[in-house]
């Protein structure tokens, strides 16, 4: 045991690990026993010092106060703790605010989610009888999507209502007859509750796709198509996301009036997130190794990710059972456990979240110290996802990925 974790600690400071001196082939399926298994990827992915972040553009140009915001969004800005637009918000309000259809490219945790309510908010404040739409790929970015609306709307008669799966549908459609303002949903709930003649978007003139790349990689295109052709025209679309490809570029061509692209990016991956591997020889030390790196003093808040919903589950048990305060999020969960455990998670009660890459799209919590991959991703864009929840805001982070 001692000499995994001696031989993980020598692996940080840019320093070369036993695995880096001698680069091996990964990347072929293998097959155990009969049974395909998926492709490994390279672990030299996974390893990469921290460097300073360095964006497109990090010049900051402008004030909450240039864009002429409402004065409660002004008062709820203050009370929330924005002080200065992030680069996004800097690039991006004022021509939202003017009524643009708008492509923002940005790495996670820039502040993009403000980029788009508040000017929501703005519009809706002047001209009520509208309404928005905002959809996100998971039940949890969606939540977190709505509770900063309602915090940044405090106090402006704004009503939002959150259409995801996993909560009562029948509830939905009971809030949907008290006539929300804005939509904020995952687009198979929205899909049902429009089939069911629930849903009324012949107002909104205004929707937001977030996370639009993480949306097509769950396989919602045809959903997204469906809900989109049944907007009105003129309307005003705004479309985020963490990478652009051609699938992306064809739901702008089809959708969007000659949109602005506003881009803020940092690179591939987090750079001021450290990243390195913990080398064990089997799968029978992975859980000790685990448990000796959670009980050091610098692990304040992890964030651990598992294939499978089975492996999440399971690894969340042995946690607590062994006395660590964690909790677990996956799809076998019902929403109202999620929200549950990840405020636990927020608040400090738990140190420990234990996810899947499906339950954990777009998780945004303040402070987290570490993400370990304790079960490698499928692709590089998940490790990118999984990492990218450390190192936020400008902090650092570290991010670590077993591998035999």
């Amino acid at each position: 045991m001692y000499t995994q974790q001696k031989r993980f600690r020598g692996g940080f400071g840019g320093q070369r690990s036993a695995f880096q001196s001698r680069p091996r082939h990964f990347g072929r399926p293998q097959s155990r026993g009969g049974r395909f298994q998926p492709k490994s990827l390279d672990p030299r992915l996974f390893v990469r010092p921290a460097v300073a972040s360095q964006n497109e553009d990090t010049q900051i140009i402008h004030s909450f106060a240039d864009f002429n915001l409402p004065s409660q969004l002004q008062a709820n800005l203050t009370r929330v703790g924005f002080v200065t637009p992030t680069p996004i918000q800097d690039k991006a309000l004022q021509p939202i605010l003017e009524g643009r259809d708008l492509i923002g490219l940005a790495d996670t945790g820039t502040g993009k989610t403000a980029a788009f309510v508040l000017p929501i908010l703005t519009k809706l404040a002047a001209n009520p009888g509208q309404t928005a739409l905002i959809m996100a790929p998971t039940r949890e970015l969606a939540v977190q999507i709505r509770d900063d609306i309602r915090a940044l709307g405090d106090g402006l008669s704004v009503f939002s209502v959150l259409l995801i799966g996993g909560a009562n549908i029948q509830r939905q459609m009971q809030d949907l007859k008290r006539n929300p303002s804005i939509f904020v949903g995952t687009p198979g709930r929205l899909k049902d509750l429009h089939e069911r003649h629930a849903l009324n978007l012949s107002k909104a003139a205004t929707v937001v796709l977030d996370e639009m790349d993480r949306m097509l990689d769950m396989g919602f295109v045809k959903d997204i198509t469906k809900i989109l052709s049944l907007l009105p025209k003129p309307r005003q679309t705004l479309l985020f996301s963490a990478t652009i490809d051609s699938r992306v570029e064809g739901i702008a061509r089809t959708f969007m009036v000659n949109p602005l692209k506003v881009s803020v990016k940092t690179g591939a991956t987090a750079q001021n997130v450290e990243q390195n591997i913990i080398k064990t020889p089997d799968k029978t030390q992975k859980l000790d190794v685990l448990q000796d790196l959670l009980r050091q003093d610098t692990f304040r808040k992890v964030l651990i990710f598992g294939r499978t919903k089975f492996g999440v589950e399971k690894l969340s048990t042995v946690l607590v059972k062994n006395g660590f305060a964690a909790g677990s999020i996956h799809g076998n969960k019902r929403q109202s456990q999620r929200e549950r455990v990840l405020r636990e998670f927020r608040n400090n009660q738990i140190k420990i979240l234990i996810a899947t890459d499906v339950a954990a799209r777009g998780l945004d919590v303040k402070d987290i110290t570490h993400v370990i991959n304790f079960d490698q991703p499928s692709t590089y864009e998940d490790y990118v996802h999984r990492i990218g929840r450390t190192g936020r805001a400008g902090k650092s982070g570290q991010a670590l990925t077993f591998v035999e």
